[in-house]
C-alpha cells in the first residue's frame, strides 16, 4: 500500500489529510473493538442456550402438531391457526442447531446454499410465529366481541382461515426476503462466515432494523392490547365461571409476549442508533454485543412457551398429549389412566365445536 504524503499548503488539502487520518483512526477503533473475550464466551454460551431452546421447543411444538394431526378430524379456525403457529416455531427451531454449530466453531462449514437456506428457515419461522399470534388474537377478538355480527363472524370458516394462513406465510416470506437475498458466505481472515451483508451506501440495513421493531414488537403488541382490551369487558359481563381464568390467561399472553420480546427490540433499536453514529464507542459496541447474546436467547425461548400458553392450558388438550405420549412411550407414560381414548371411541372425534373442547378458545 503506497504511503500518502500530505500537502500542507492549503486548507482544502489539510482537510483531506485530516479526514484520511480520521478514517484510519475509525478503522483502528473498529479493529480494537473486536472483543476476543466476548467471542470465547459466545462459543460456550450460545451453543448451550440454543440447544436447550431447540430441545424444549421441539418437544412442545411437535406434540402440538401430532395431537392436531392425529385427533382433530374436523378442524376449526382455531386449530388451523394453532397448527401453523406450532409449524412456524418448528421451522425456526430447525435453524438453531446450525447457528449453535457456527457459534461453537466460529466458522461456517455448510456452504453458501445452506447459508441462504438456514437464514430462510430462521426468518420465516421468526416472522411466521409472530404473524400467526396476531391472527389468533384477531380471531379471538372477532369471535368474542363481534360474535353477533353476522357479516363478520360468518367469514371465519375453515376455508377462509386457510386463505389467511397462506397469506400469512406469503407475508412472512416477503418480510424475510431481504435477509435471505443478502445473506452470503465470506472468507474473513481465513475463516468462513455466514451473515447478512447489505450493500454499502443503501438503506437496507436501516430498513431491516426498523422492520424488526415494527413487525416484531410494535404492531403485534398494539394488536394484542387493542383486541384483548375489548375482549375483557365482554368476558366480565358473562356469567360463565371460567371468565376469571380466561382474563388471567389474557394477562399472561400479553405479559409474556412483552417481557420476552421488548428487551430484544430495545437492543435492536440501540444497534440501529449505533449504526447511525450515535454511541459510537468501543464500550457501547461491546455492551450491545453482550446484551444481544442475552436478549436474543430470551426472545427465541418464547417459541418454547407458545405450546404451553396456547395449547397445554386446556385440560382436553393435555389429555390428548398424554394419550400420544402413552402410545409413543408406553414404558414411561403407561401408568397414567386412559381417558382420552374412551372419549374418542364414544364421539368418534375429540374435536368438538364446544368451547370446552377447543383448547385455544378463551371460554
Amino acid at each position: 500500500m503506497a504511503m500518502i504524503k500530505p500537502n500542507m499548503t492549503g486548507n482544502d488539502n489539510y482537510s483531506d489529510y485530516y479526514n484520511l487520518i480520521s478514517d484510519y483512526n475509525n478503522l483502528s477503533l473498529n479493529q480494537v473493538c473486536k472483543n476476543d473475550n466476548l467471542r470465547s464466551f459466545s462459543q460456550v454460551f450460545l451453543p448451550t442456550l440454543y440447544s436447550i431452546v431447540f430441545i424444549v421447543g421441539l418437544i412442545g411444538n411437535s406434540l402440538v402438531v401430532c395431537v392436531l394431526v392425529k385427533y382433530q378430524k374436523r378442524s376449526n379456525v382455531t386449530d388451523v391457526c394453532l397448527f401453523n403457529l406450532a409449524l412456524s416455531d418448528l421451522v425456526f427451531l430447525i435453524s438453531l442447531p446450525f447457528w449453535a454449530h457456527y457459534a461453537a466453531n466460529t466458522e461456517w462449514t455448510f456452504g453458501g446454499f445452506m447459508c441462504h437456506t438456514v437464514t430462510a428457515l430462521y426468518m420465516l419461522g421468526f416472522y411466521g410465529s409472530i404473524f400467526f399470534m396476531i391472527l389468533m388474537t384477531v380471531h379471538r377478538y372477532t369471535m368474542t366481541v363481534h360474535v353477533h355480527t353476522p357479516h363478520i363472524s360468518k367469514h371465519w370458516s375453515v376455508r377462509a382461515s386457510i386463505v389467511l394462513v397462506l397469506f400469512m406465510w406469503a407475508l412472512s416470506l416477503g418480510a424475510s426476503l431481504p435477509a435471505i437475498i443478502f445473506s452470503q458466505v465470506k472468507n474473513e481472515s481465513g475463516e468462513w462466515t455466514c451473515r447478512v451483508e447489505y450493500p454499502q451506501g443503501t438503506a437496507w440495513e436501516s430498513f431491516s432494523y426498523i422492520e424488526l421493531n415494527f413487525l416484531g414488537l410494535i404492531i403485534p403488541l398494539s394488536v394484542m392490547v387493542f383486541c384483548y382490551s375489548r375482549i375483557i369487558p365482554v368476558l366480565m359481563a358473562m356469567k360463565s365461571p371460567k371468565k376469571h381464568k380466561a382474563v388471567k390467561l389474557i394477562f399472561v399472553l400479553v405479559t409474556v409476549f412483552f417481557l420476552f420480546w421488548t428487551p430484544y427490540n430495545i437492543v435492536i433499536f440501540l444497534k440501529f442508533l449505533h449504526r447511525l453514529g450515535y454511541m459510537n464507542t468501543c464500550q457501547w459496541d461491546q455492551d450491545l454485543n453482550i446484551a444481544m447474546l442475552w436478549v436474543e436467547t430470551i426472545a427465541f425461548s418464547h417459541c418454547c412457551l407458545n405450546p404451553i400458553i396456547y395449547a397445554f392450558v386446556g385440560q382436553k388438550f393435555r389429555n390428548l398429549v398424554l394419550n400420544v405420549l402413552k402410545e409413543r412411550f408406553p414404558l414411561c407414560f403407561g401408568q397414567f389412566p386412559t381417558t382420552v381414548s374412551q372419549l374418542s371411541h364414544r364421539t368418534g372425534s375429540v374435536s368438538s365445536r364446544s368451547p370446552e373442547i377447543s383448547s385455544t378458545k378463551i371460554v
